[in-house]
């Protein structure tokens, strides 16, 4: 997926990190050449390693983290993970951030895997990773300032809100989608649970962690 399209594009916070997010580039490399591998035999390369509902697997909960449609698709992740990971795995320190990206992915692949049991269609995408970062984000660095793009306007907005608004659209979308019963190819409820999986994670962190600074 995309991420906001059609919507708002964010390219920058007003959030310096304190360090290198050596993870957060890790990660985005190892997208970058799995997704230029799968390109040499890509259909089988999907259909193999894709999340299939109706043939689960613990080993393609993971091989489709790391799986992309095409160079929108990984584009879009890529650049919100360039954004916004920085300053989470600066937060949690980078073997944290790392368990902690894997296992919003898993629980963005599970709740996908909830509302489409029986589907034999492969999902693929770091989007459900993705979102939790974006939840735990949007609790760790709620007032942080985010320059956005959207068609004429370019300005600021608060992490709080643009965040917010985007978890509103995915839920919405993906009622919609499960009310009209068509779909769109966007796993909707896998970003939804991937946030809210990396929003209630960062919250307990947040709360166990007392003498750290906010």
């Amino acid at each position: 997926m995309v991420f906001m399209k059609g919507q708002f594009f964010p390219y920058k916070d007003e959030n310096i990190a304190k360090s290198r997010a050596y993870v957060t580039y890790a990660l985005i490399a190892t997208n970058v050449l799995i997704f230029l591998w799968s390109l040499s035999n890509f259909e089988a390369v999907i259909d193999n390693y894709g999340f299939k509902p109706a043939a689960a697997s613990l080993l393609t909960i993971f091989t489709s983290m790391f799986l992309h449609g095409g160079f929108d698709h990984i584009f879009g992740n890529m650049w919100y993970l360039w954004i916004f990971g920085d300053n989470v795995e600066d937060k949690l320190g980078k073997a944290k951030f790392v368990v902690f990206y894997l296992l919003s992915g898993v629980a963005a692949t599970a709740t996908h895997y909830l509302t489409n049991i029986g589907s034999s269609i492969p999902a693929i995408g770091a989007s459900g990773a993705i979102s939790g970062v974006l939840g735990a984000y949007w609790i760790f660095f709620p007032d942080v300032r985010v320059r956005i793009l959207s068609g004429y306007y370019s300005g600021t907005i608060s992490a709080q809100y643009m965040i917010g608004f985007w978890f509103l659209m995915q839920l919405f979308l993906g009622t919609t989608s499960l009310v009209g019963g068509s779909g769109s190819g966007i796993a909707f409820w896998a970003h939804v649970g991937g946030f809210l999986f990396g929003a209630v994670a960062a919250w307990v962190w947040m709360k166990t962690q007392p003498n750290r600074k906010k």
